[in-house]
């Protein structure tokens, strides 16, 4: 009987983590990035290569950086949600295209709108990298500091603009 007692307590040790494992949102994964600094860059614009955008352009405001590319399916379903979103005037929305070509991300802005106030070109993915992204469509909400407040992995939904950006919006604009 004794020689049962250890693994059924590892079995049950198991259970308990697997049952904590399976309440979490995978979309929510905590960011080392959060209540950081945004990291820095200074690159050419996806529409017009001859300027440049940075971080250092948005100081003063609260603003998004979403991640997006023309060969991402679930950056397309995001798409007119954040159309929407920026027909709403809350609050400018950056573009960083990764990993993608101009050609391509062009004709997508083109053919189903822009959202952004302008999108920053990272073809070979560093901005990104730097950003700790790891798939395509992520979003950060930064702060007038430049601080990094929030991440959110996946396409944005009515639902995480009306629940989760507006209010955290909000709130750093009046802080």
């Amino acid at each position: 009987m004794k020689r049962f007692i250890l693994p059924l307590s590892v079995f049950i040790i198991l259970l308990m983590f697997l049952g904590i494992g399976l309440r979490l949102n995978p979309r929510e994964i905590p960011s080392p990035f959060i209540d950081k600094p945004a990291p820095e860059f200074t690159v050419s614009q996806l529409g017009d290569p001859s300027k440049t955008i940075s971080p250092k352009d948005m100081k003063g405001q609260v603003w998004l950086l979403n991640v997006w590319a023309s060969w991402c399916v679930s950056c397309r379903e995001e798409h007119p949600v954040l159309m929407d979103f920026s027909r709403a005037h809350v609050v400018p929305i950056l573009g960083l295209n990764y990993k993608d070509t101009r050609p391509e991300g062009m004709k997508i802005l083109n053919d189903a709108g822009n959202p952004y106030l302008l999108s920053a070109f990272d073809a070979d993915g560093r901005i990104g990298i730097n950003y700790g992204v790891y798939g395509v469509p992520e979003t950060f909400v930064i702060d007038k500091q430049g601080i990094i407040r929030y991440k959110f992995i996946g396409p944005i939904t009515p639902a995480v603009i009306t629940e989760k950006l507006i209010p955290l919006i909000n709130k750093l604009n009046h802080a």
